[in-house]
């Protein structure tokens, strides 16, 4: 396979600044395809070329391959990274890259359409060995949707096989609530992704969401880079998330990054990945929930810890190369915590909060990483993600890095914009998060009832 001289990235904010960091390190030139309103981005400014791509809407900028692969082409560039969200995880976009001659960084068409679907996936794991979530197939009515529910008990999920992001999912606890969740989830499945299967599975009450990063190259090899713990979720979306776990033992954190490895190996997996288990912590019990075929924004925890670049891994996979360290060369050295800083009002139910920023003045420290897109002066456009920051403290152990990011974001200093700094600098501070023991519904059902009203 020929050597990357070019790289054309298709993405934006935060994960394209880190892509063309990644790649300037390397020597490798870069070309990044930008909307009408991130012409002045810090992306755009720091590539050795800008392309507009379209205007604002992403429907008609960054979702299309056609337009994509014909910048990247008529550029020079021999491949294309697309960072994660927008066309990451479509077999569409690598499969037109392929087309095109060129070199897509992420794992094969097949294996994101393998893993893509959720109910695929599930089969999957489960011929691999990997514990998966008592479940049913697929649901296409009222009547199936019971008798799934009876064979599995209360309280249940249901969810979008072609799901993410926490669209198209609905929590049943009774017989009631099923006729109004089957038809929001389908309803909301289709309207998000355009497929509107769902199917059930057990709901695991006092849950924690632990994943295991996982990459693999052309030869074979596949390692697996331990996990991070993203329990602290609104609406299934995380916000903070920390590597390693406080919570897991060490003989579950073997099985269950062996079991990530195991899946992996079972579709083939090469480049970057993230295999998603909930963890119940009670009964120190995990289950497969789904993979993740690109980077992950949370990616940096793991670097932080392992002391190697996920980055740098996927261009020298995608140029043939091995992977640049085996498993017994993976340690853990101390933690790290990572909170996404998002342009959001939390006291006024996370409204969006676009706008141009007036001030953005960053905590410094030689054990912080702050990977970012923003500037004083910078213009958040209302398009797209809401995320502007994350801001990473590493430490010794666990308790080390707790009070630096208390005191980091204790510093931060953003203005002309809301953000969420205000609800992270409490979340981290207080006691249950300090004592390890959030699970995924703490904070809707726990922290933010007691902390909008203190707001």
């Amino acid at each position: 396979m020929p050597a990357i001289k070019r790289v054309f990235v298709a993405n934006r904010g935060e994960i394209a600044v880190r892509i063309i960091r990644a790649c300037q390190e390397l020597g490798i030139e870069t070309v990044i395809g930008v909307s009408e309103p991130d012409r002045e981005s810090l992306g755009a400014r720091m590539a050795d070329r800008a392309i507009c791509i379209g205007p604002a809407p992403a429907a008609q900028s960054y979702l299309r391959p056609e337009i994509l692969v014909t910048a990247a082409r008529g550029t020079g560039c021999q491949a294309v990274h697309p960072g994660y969200g927008f066309l990451s995880e479509r077999a569409v976009f690598q499969r037109k890259c392929v087309e095109m001659g060129l070199i897509f960084i992420g794992p094969t068409a097949e294996a994101i359409d393998a893993m893509g679907d959720k109910l695929s996936a599930i089969a999957l794991a489960r011929d691999a060995g990997v514990p998966v979530v008592p479940g049913s197939a697929e649901l296409k009515s009222e009547a199936e949707v019971r008798a799934a529910a009876a064979a599995i008990g209360y309280p249940c999920l249901l969810k979008a096989s072609a799901g993410g992001g926490g669209r198209g999912m609905r929590i049943v606890r009774s017989d009631a609530e099923l006729a109004a969740a089957f038809s929001g989830a389908r309803a909301e499945a289709q309207a998000a992704f355009g497929d509107p299967t769902v199917y059930l599975e057990k709901f695991v009450e006092r849950a924690r969401h632990i994943e295991i990063q996982v990459i693999g190259d052309v030869h074979g090899n596949i390692c697996h880079l331990f996990e991070r713990d993203c329990s602290v979720q609104r609406r299934h979306q995380k916000l903070i998330e920390e590597a390693p776990s406080p919570v897991l033992p060490p003989a579950t954190r073997a099985r269950m990054a062996e079991a990530a490895v195991a899946l992996a190996r079972n579709v083939g997996y090469s480049s970057a990945g993230t295999v998603e288990f909930v963890y119940d912590a009670d009964e120190d019990r995990f289950y497969f929930l789904e993979m993740n075929t690109r980077i992950q924004v949370e990616h940096p925890v793991t670097e932080m810890v392992t002391g190697i670049d996920l980055v740098k891994e996927q261009l020298r996979v995608a140029m043939g190369e091995t992977l640049s360290f085996r498993q017994e060369d993976v340690r853990i050295r101390g933690h790290a915590i990572e909170c996404r800083i998002n342009a959001e009002d939390a006291s006024s139910g996370f409204m969006p909060s676009p706008g141009r920023v007036t001030r953005w003045s960053a905590p410094e420290h030689p054990d912080l990483r702050l990977d970012t897109h923003c500037h004083e002066g910078y213009l958040v456009p209302p398009y797209y993600d809401s995320m502007v920051a994350k801001l990473i403290a590493s430490g010794g152990n666990r308790g080390q890095s707790v009070e630096l990011m208390v005191g980091a974001l204790d510093e931060f200093r953003v203005e002309g914009i809301k953000t969420t700094i205000a609800l992270q600098s409490a979340v981290v501070a207080h006691p249950t998060f300090r004592d390890a023991g959030v699970t995924t519904r703490w904070l809707e059902n726990e922290f933010l009832p007691s902390w909008n009203k203190a707001a």
